[in-house]
């Protein structure tokens, strides 16, 4: 079962305020690896990610139906604090979990999108791993 500690949360939705970012990793539909930051990332429940694609047309989004897995890292060097997460993304329909997606991602994020043009996606964790000066602690579903 995965649970995560309120300062994980925190850490990971509070991001952007905190000059950190998190970076999500995923392989192609022509099976080459990507990266990129994502600064509307936020837990969407106990045991799910949130982010928002901006771009409907995006290789994440074509790349998802066939290859949904996806990982994301989050460090903060300072305070020895470093989280690895992985899962299945799939792209969100239901129009009021779209909304809430938007509406819980960080507003400079959504001011990158005003009109919504963007598509949510969820991920459900399967591994979280977290390494702080306590420890490490691997969680899975």
């Amino acid at each position: 079962m995965i649970s995560i500690s309120d300062d994980i949360r925190d850490r990971i939705n509070g991001a952007i305020n905190n000059l950190k970012t998190l970076t999500a990793a995923y392989v192609d539909e022509h099976g080459k690896p990507h990266i990129s930051f994502y600064g509307s990332a936020h837990f969407h429940s106990a045991d799910t990610l949130a982010i928002w694609a901006r771009n409907p047309d995006s290789a994440l989004l074509r790349t998802l139906p066939t290859r949904p897995d996806m990982a994301f890292i989050y460090g903060d060097i300072a305070d020895r604090v470093y989280c690895t997460l992985a899962g299945k993304a799939r792209v969100v329909t239901d129009v009021a979990e779209r909304q809430r997606i938007y509406d819980q991602m960080h507003p400079i994020e959504r001011q990158f999108d005003p009109n919504m043009a963007g598509v949510g996606i969820v991920v459900d964790l399967l591994t979280v791993t977290t390494l702080t000066k306590a420890g490490k602690v691997v969680q899975t579903r």
